[in-house]
């Protein structure tokens, strides 16, 4: 028999937004269990890779909650919800002060006061930091704090595959031990998903082998819509190649952006960033990287054309005080040492703002389910994120869903246990069926290439309808291969090729919805910058595309967007 579990909330995934969310619970309800389901360790979530910083208000630096909702709701290109940004920017002090106490390190000033750093888009410095770690440090003090409550017990190695439902709310779910091959079943009364973006649908990002969009499809597969799934961020200083991500930290710290001709571009050419210059918005400095590469002005490397980030005038001390991970990253991966020689960069896909459709309360549509951090859309972000609000958002929104999930749970009642338990050995079969299934013909490492470079030509930092239509056809007919996948391996015990068939049908489903979503939106807004399509259209598309799970495929509705202090006006720095 399956063997099964029971909690109160059940927490899927393990980094920051679902650490801060199981704290959350338990503090909020001293009776409360919380089952942490998570694919990896916790302390290998994705989380661990941030590098620049987390935005907050700081008292007496000429900064203000109004300005930093405004930063927000401008950067997303008006499309944010104005409720979630309001209630982001109060709580993001608050969290990041919080996170000290239990021990993240922030750099600091001689005075003492905390250290802030300019980010892009935002009008004053308020991205706190610990050097360029701050991910590492905030992990770790997420993780470790966690380890003070028994009530959270941790179920490291586990592949959620499906959410169970009964009676039309979630009740748990139904998860691969990757260690064993064992399918289990976790009941709960609330179910929150925070497992992270989905970069690995393309070819070239700066997010981990784990970033597959699993909950994502969880959520779709379950009725609940994905919404702006669109707005894909590129970040303009990836090392070619590989993607590791050059923080943008090394701009806020006055780095440079040069052509081949050793000229600041965003100085000397209308870009649109007007005096930020380097501390311009993601979407606005990787378009202009584009423009520069395509107008003959980049630089020819074994990866494709490149432009360059200068930190050579910072000296030596700045760069070890400030930014050490950059250079030994540099000089690891590619093969330069920022303190002699620029760093080749290029626009590389960094970061969902689209996701799991959620209220100001992480709650989804579905009762009992909740969202938080980058597998979620609560719509804060919009069109386009500002660099740091992303890691302040995963503790201001896994602390409101762990929450809000305790307080609809104490209302819930338990699911019949039969209905939950039968629905999870169906899948258990499922899962079975695909171990050594030699019969197929389709190959996952092919299909998953094919995937990727269909997205990478149709929904990349500049789009065009004809190519976003072409990948909408392209990933209908992969998706309908995937059925007729084969695997090798019938082995239980770490059965990898297991997981990359599970996680290709979770990258396929948000696929196909990142490409429905662009080819229908005929206007440029934030990262969907359309050639055909150049100028942003209020009048007819300031409102959240919604893409719901269909068998016939992916089905296109709206949803308005919420508009209180900042009407919309021209975008521009």
């Amino acid at each position: 028999m399956m063997e099964s579990f029971r909690h109160d909330v059940i927490v899927v995934g393990g980094g920051g937004a679902g650490l801060r969310a199981a704290i959350a619970a338990v503090e909020a309800d001293p009776k409360v269990t919380v089952a942490l389901v998570s694919k990896v360790y916790p302390m290998r979530s994705h989380t661990v890779s941030a590098e620049g910083g987390a935005a907050a208000y700081v008292e007496g630096k000429g900064d203000s909650l109004e300005k930093h909702a405004y930063d927000t709701v401008k950067g997303s290109d008006f499309l944010a919800a104005q409720d979630s940004v309001d209630y982001f920017v109060e709580q993001a002090p608050l969290e990041l002060t919080r996170l000290e106490h239990w021990g993240c390190p922030w750099s600091r000033n001689d005075d003492g006061t905390v250290a802030t750093r300019p980010f892009g888009g935002m009008a004053v410095p308020r991205t706190w930091f610990a050097a360029d770690k701050v991910g590492f440090h905030m992990l770790h003090s997420l993780f470790q704090h966690s380890l003070r409550f028994d009530r959270i017990v941790r179920y490291d190695e586990h592949f959620v595959t499906k959410l169970l439902v009964d009676d039309g709310a979630v009740k748990g779910v139904a998860a691969l031990d990757i260690r064993s091959g064992a399918m289990r079943m976790f009941q709960g009364r609330a179910v929150i998903l925070a497992t992270g973006g989905a970069g690995k649908c393309f070819p070239f990002t700066t997010n981990g082998n784990i970033k597959t969009g699993d909950g994502m499809s969880l959520a779709y597969r379950a009725g609940v819509g994905l919404k702006d799934m669109e707005f894909v961020q590129y970040h303009p200083t990836g090392l070619p190649g590989t993607g590791i991500l050059i923080t943008e930290a090394s701009r806020g710290e006055g780095g440079y952006v040069l052509n081949a001709e050793g000229e600041r571009f965003l100085v000397t050419r209308d870009y649109g960033v007007g005096q930020k210059a380097e501390l311009g918005p993601r979407d606005m400095i990787s378009r202009a990287e584009i423009l520069e590469i395509e107008a003959g002005r980049g630089i020819k490397g074994p990866y494709g054309e490149f432009v360059q980030l200068d930190l050579r005038h910072l000296g030596e001390a700045k760069i070890m005080a400030k930014l050490p991970f950059v250079r030994e990253l540099s000089k690891i991966y590619a093969g330069v040492d920022p303190v002699h020689e620029p760093i080749p960069i290029r626009p590389v896909l960094h970061y969902m703002m689209g996701g799991v459709d959620t209220d100001v309360r992480g709650a989804t549509p579905l009762p009992g389910l909740y969202a938080a951090g980058e597998v979620a859309c609560v719509s804060m972000n919009g069109a386009n994120r500002l660099g740091s609000n992303s890691l302040t958002e995963c503790l201001v929104f896994g602390a409101r869903a762990g929450r809000e999930a305790v307080a609809y749970g104490r209302g819930a009642s338990d699911g019949q246990e039969a209905r939950l338990r039968a629905a999870a050995e169906e899948e258990g079969a499922r899962i079975d069926a695909l171990r050594g299934r030699k019969r197929g013909s389709e190959k996952i490492a092919a299909l998953r290439s094919e995937m990727q470079t269909a997205m990478e030509s149709g929904c990349g930092v500049y789009r065009k309808q004809e190519s976003m239509q072409q990948a909408v056809s392209d990933l209908a007919r992969i998706k309908s291969r995937y059925d007729d996948i084969a695997l090798e391996d019938a082995s239980k015990v770490f059965n990898t090729e297991i997981l990359a068939a599970l996680e290709l049908g979770a990258m396929l489903d948000v696929a196909q919805a990142i490409a429905v979503s662009a080819a229908h939106r005929t206007e440029s807004r934030g990262a969907h910058a359309c050639r055909d399509f150049p100028q942003r259209n209020d009048r007819d598309f300031l409102y959240h595309s919604m893409v719901f799970h269909e068998e016939s495929g992916p089905r296109l509705d709206k949803k308005s967007v919420t508009i209180t202090r900042f009407q919309p006006e021209e975008r521009k720095y």
